[in-house]
């Protein structure tokens, strides 16, 4: 097992940023690496959805794609998802949790996950992977919804 802990603050309020990071389908324009973001069923507090990347350059432009469950709780402005189609994963877990802080918010993501024996990275390296790509993700999104806040 392997876990990553990232947060990032941003200066914008928390229902803000809560209700701007829990519309799955304006994720492409907040993320980076996302191309579509699809909802496949609602249920109450939780949906389903399908996530598909842009070209990976890590991995020789690979397309990834998969399904995860989604399941908000308003209030504690917190999160909890996993991976239904798991892919190179044997399983991935992910927390959010949303809190003010200051003038602002800070979003905490906590991943823990697994690597099939046959991924293309092991525990070790898909955890390195996953560090640096939340932090390009968590500022991508910082530099979004700040920008979204003032009005931009």
């Amino acid at each position: 097992m392997a876990k990553t802990d990232n947060s990032v603050v941003i200066d914008a309020p928390l229902q803000f940023v809560w209700e701007r990071m829990n519309d799955v389908p304006s994720w492409p324009d907040l993320f980076t690496e996302y191309a579509q973001a699809e909802i496949l069923e609602r249920r109450g507090d939780t949906i389903e959805f399908r996530l598909t990347t842009h070209p990976d350059p890590e991995y020789d432009g690979k397309v990834w794609t998969w399904v995860s469950e989604r399941t908000v709780d308003p209030d504690s402005h917190s999160v909890k998802a996993h991976r239904i189609e798991t892919g190179p994963f044997e399983y991935m877990n992910i927390e959010w949790y949303f809190e003010p802080e200051g003038e602002g918010t800070n979003m905490r993501w906590v991943q823990e996950f697994s690597m099939k024996p046959d991924a293309p990275a092991n525990d070790e390296q898909a955890e390195e992977y996953l560090n640096k790509n939340t932090q390009v993700q968590m500022s991508a999104i910082k530099e979004r919804l700040e920008e979204a806040a003032r009005g931009g």
